[in-house]
């Protein structure tokens, strides 16, 4: 009858052997910085491109600008027309006050001695 030997336990996995080669670099570290000089190369021109867009988006939009300082402009010219009608409006009620002075004087005055 045939025995059969049982065979040794492998042993556990060590991931530092990978990198211990008597041949020269590993292939799984040769992948790996392939990998990422790949993905470097191919997302720098990706990531730039975000950054430009996300910097337009913070400054306005130089239509919408002029038409602010157009806007501002305009209430500047309202806030003096404003103070101007103030004016006016200060020198009506004086004309009605003398006017209504006038009125109570002559009313006043004997009825011959009337304007």
């Amino acid at each position: 009858m045939i025995q059969q030997i049982p065979s040794p336990p492998s042993p556990p996995f060590d991931p530092n052997l990978m990198f211990m080669s008597d041949r020269g670099p590993p292939i799984v570290l040769l992948i790996v910085i392939a990998a990422l000089t790949a993905a470097t190369v191919i997302l720098w021109p990706i990531m730039r491109a975000l950054a430009r867009r996300m910097e337009r988006k913070s400054e306005p939009d130089p239509i919408l600008r002029t038409e602010i300082d157009q806007l501002h402009e305009r209430l500047a010219e309202l806030e003096l027309e404003h103070g101007r009608v103030a004016e006016l409006e200060e020198r009506v009620e004086f004309a009605e006050r003398l006017l209504s002075r006038g009125q109570d004087q002559t009313s006043s005055l004997p009825p011959g001695q009337q304007k």
